[in-house]
Formats: structure tokens, C-alpha cells, sequence
């Protein structure tokens, strides 16, 4: 049943069948010729594998992403990160991450942070003067804020597929986040320095005061979502259907951008992104039951204990081997496969499950700017107008930073336990 799984998913990837499809297709073919099990069993876990309360958040959070993005928040999310660091040099290419991280806090995916900051941020740094390649691969790696920062969607993933708790791994996220994007201001600012991107000099005073204002709304929304979780006030799947009230709210009635006659579009925006979403963890969780009922996890264990007892050599592994898979798998699929099969392996070699969860994240997250299939990479060519192989150059220092970071998280653990511990 192992071999035909395994050898029917590396066929079809070879015949670039999507991944999702891909490993549904091979567990399907794997218990009807690997086994004496009906075929009803494909069904039964496709449904047991997306009927969880915790993945009720899911839909939320990109409704609630949705309606933030048509409800004028990227745009002053913009304006107020250039009030605070657009005078700087490379002030533009500064906004780009602090924006980032910003609306992160707010839609918790990648693709959706980079789309909508894209479309803005890229075409006005042309205007500036800004190479089109660096445009495009400094907003594809600044995307991957989006499911670092919290609230996250892959962090709701692992903490199902880990049995983690969502809202600590929610409140481990902050300081990786920060620490990601610190190191890309200063990636900027150097970068900025050699090519003499200048910042803008022309803001008028007091707008960072004005950008604030116009901004506070949005802004509130990580600190209501974070707070009552923590507070006790609501779970993160009920916080979910928070933020979608509360984007609403503001989108309809304070920024009156939202009209009525958008609803149809925002939720149909909102229904196939969360279809896509649900169809990658149904099929992985069939992949993953499969892999399970073979004693995988057991035989994976073994291995990384007869390789290494070291906690410190088993996430220099889990960092290569996660980076790689990062380059040509949905994170999403990974997380689902994944975690699962790795997580027991941590925690008995005495890494936190928590520490653990950001680790894989991290790593995963660094894929989506990553040739040859990074979803970010495909996002900001379309906007930027330019083929793959163009920005591929001009991503290589991001990624360099974003190996480095993901270094510095798996081995300094407190930098995703701290707040979590203080906070208990």
C-alpha cells in the first residue's frame, strides 16, 4: 500500500498534476489496490479530515481578509507605513514590509497580503524608479508575512493537524514576525544604500498623525482578535466570526467603501478561496490517514533516532528537508502531512511543540518566495509585468535573510515560547 502510494504521488507530479489532486488521486489508488479496505473509507476521511471546529476559522479569516482588502484598509495601511518610514532611504521598499506586516495582522495568508499590496505598492515603486524585478521580489518575500504574523490560517492548520493549541501558537508567531521583518528593513535599507533608491522627502507635516487616525481602525483589529483570545473571551474559531463582523462594520458603515452591491463578489472571492483551501486539507488528510495506517510516523521516528538524538542536528534536518519541500509543495499540503509525523518526533527529543510549529511555519513560509513554485513569485510577476526567471536574481539576498532568520528562530526558542509562557 506504501509503495503504490508513494510511486502513483511521484507519477502524477511528474505528469504536473496539481499537488492537491495529486495526493488525493494517489491515497484513492493506494487503498484500492494496496488493501482489502471499500472504497467508502475515501469518503468517510475526506469528510472526518475538514469536520473540525477549529477550521471553522478558516473561512472566517478570509472573509474577514476579503473584506478588509475591498473595504480600503490596504490603501491605508499604505499610507501610514509611508508616514512612518517613507522618508528613509529606500523609504518605498521600507513601506512594502511594514505594510506587510500590517495587513498580515489583518488577512492572515501570503497570497492575499501580496495581491493587495501588490497591486498598490509595486506599480508606484516603478514610478519611483525602483527596479521592476526588485519590486516584485521584495513584495513576493514581504508576502510571507502574512501567515507568520498573526492570526494565521497555517497556523490554524498545524494546530489542528498537531493538536497544538491555535491561540498560543497565534501569540508565538508575534516576535518571529517581527524579528523576519526587522531583518528585511535592513535588507532594504543596505540594498537601497548601493543602488541610491532615495526615500520621500515631501510628506507633508503632521501626516503621520492623519495616517494614524485614518488608520486606527484597522489597526485595532490583531489587538481585539489577540486580546480576546488571551482574555478568555472568545476562542480563536469564535474570534474568526469576530473579525468578519468587525471588518464589515467598519468596510460598510466608517469607511463606506464596502457597498452593498459588492457583498456578491466579496463572498464569492471569499467561497473559492476557502474551497481551495478545504479541497488541499481533505485530500492531505486521506494522504496522511494513509501514511498512518503504514506506521509511517513510527518508522520515521526510528530513522531520526537511530540518525540523530540531537535536538540541535534534527532541526538542522527538518530546516533543509522542509526548506526543499517548501520550493515545490503548497504549504498547506506539507503542513497537513507533515506535522503530524514530525511533531511527536520533536516533542521526544525535547523540542517544544510550540517552538516547533513556528520552525516548520517559518520554513514553509520561505517556500512561497521561492523559484520554482513560489505562489508570491507568480503574484508579483503578474503585477510587475515580468517573467519568472527576472526576479529569480533579485530574490536571492531576500532569501539569504529569510534562511538566516528561520536559523535564528529554530535555535534561540524562546524567541516563539516567550510571550506565550508570560502570557500564562
Amino acid at each position: 500500500m506504501l509503495i503504490i502510494l508513494l510511486v502513483s504521488l511521484a507519477a502524477l507530479l511528474i505528469l504536473s498534476v496539481p499537488v492537491a489532486v495529486a495526493v488525493g488521486l494517489s491515497s484513492l489508488l493506494a487503498i484500492y489496490f494496496g488493501s482489502n479496505l471499500p472504497l467508502n473509507v475515501v469518503a468517510q476521511k475526506l469528510f472526518t479530515s475538514i469536520d473540525s471546529f477549529p477550521l471553522m476559522a478558516i473561512p472566517f479569516f478570509i472573509f474577514a481578509g476579503t473584506l478588509m482588502e475591498q473595504g480600503g484598509i490596504a490603501k491605508r495601511l499604505v499610507r501610514f507605513a509611508n508616514a512612518l518610514v517613507g522618508k528613509f532611504t529606500g523609504g518605498l521598499g521600507m513601506v512594502v514590509v511594514v505594510t506587510a506586516m500590517f495587513f498580515g495582522a489583518i488577512s492572515g495568508s501570503g497570497i492575499a497580503t501580496t495581491a493587495a499590496l501588490g497591486s498598490i505598492l509595486i506599480p508606484a515603486m516603478i514610478r519611483k524608479g525602483y527596479d521592476r524585478s526588485y519590486a516584485g521580489a521584495l513584495q513576493a518575500t514581504a508576502g510571507e508575512l502574512g501567515v507568520i504574523i498573526p492570526p494565521s490560517v497555517s497556523m490554524i492548520l498545524f494546530g489542528v493537524a498537531a493538536s497544538v493549541s491555535i491561540g498560543d501558537l497565534f501569540i508565538a508567531g508575534i516576535l518571529p514576525g517581527i524579528l523576519i521583518a526587522v531583518s528585511l528593513l535592513v535588507g532594504v535599507f543596505i540594498i537601497s544604500k548601493i543602488r541610491g533608491y532615495k526615500g520621500d522627502s515631501t510628506l507633508p507635516k503632521g501626516e503621520t498623525v492623519a495616517a494614524f487616525k485614518d488608520a486606527l481602525l484597522a489597526l485595532l483589529m490583531p489587538v481585539i482578535i489577540l486580546g480576546g483570545i488571551y482574555g478568555g473571551i472568545f476562542t480563536p474559531t469564535e474570534a474568526a466570526a469576530v473579525a468578519v463582523a468587525y471588518s464589515f462594520i467598519v468596510g460598510t458603515f466608517v469607511y463606506k467603501e464596502i457597498k452593498i452591491a459588492n457583498i456578491i463578489e466579496i463572498l464569492s472571492k471569499s467561497v473559492i478561496s476557502t474551497s481551495i483551501v478545504m479541497f488541499i486539507i481533505a485530500n492531505a488528510g486521506l494522504f496522511a490517514w494513509v501514511l498512518t495506517r503504514e506506521s509511517v510516523p513510527q518508522k520515521m521516528a526510528l530513522l531520526f533516532t537511530t540518525v540523530t538524538e540531537s535536538p540541535i542536528v534534527f532541526l538542522l534536518i527538518i530546516n533543509v528537508m522542509l526548506l526543499v519541500v517548501g520550493m515545490f509543495f503548497d504549504g498547506s499540503v506539507a503542513i497537513i502531512i507533515l506535522a503530524p509525523l514530525l511533531t511527536p518526533i520533536a516533542v521526544g527529543l525535547g523540542i517544544d511543540p510550540i517552538h516547533f510549529g513556528m520552525v516548520m511555519i517559518t520554513n514553509l513560509a520561505v517556500g512561497m518566495c521561492t523559484p520554482p513554485l513560489g505562489v508570491n513569485l507568480f503574484v508579483s510577476c503578474q503585477i510587475a509585468d515580468i517573467r519568472l526567471e527576472q526576479i529569480t536574481k533579485a530574490i536571492l539576498p531576500f532569501v539569504f535573510i529569510l534562511i538566516v532568520d528561520v536559523l535564528i528562530i529554530s535555535y534561540i526558542p524562546w524567541i516563539s515560547t516567550i510571550l506565550v509562557d508570560w502570557l500564562k
